[in-house]
């Protein structure tokens, strides 16, 4: 995986648990993903919905102590 798709996957990881923190809403498993934008390096706003939605897959992950050293 590049260093750029991960930095995406990252954004995107943190936002949805900013969004889920905030809207005190809880996300299961097959849920859909709420709606949410975000800055691109291109300095544009990205929409989920609009831009990414029923185009390509959204895979979240989360790696505990990913960056800790353990």
């Amino acid at each position: 995986m590049s260093k750029k798709n991960f930095s995406i996957y990252l954004i995107v990881f943190l936002s949805i648990i900013i969004l889920i923190r905030n809207s005190g809403a809880e996300i299961k498993i097959g849920d859909e993903a709420p709606s949410f934008t975000l800055p691109s390096t291109q300095d544009r706003l990205v929409d989920y919905y609009k831009d990414y939605y029923g185009k390509y897959h959204l895979i979240i992950t989360f790696f505990p102590a990913a960056f800790t050293p353990i």
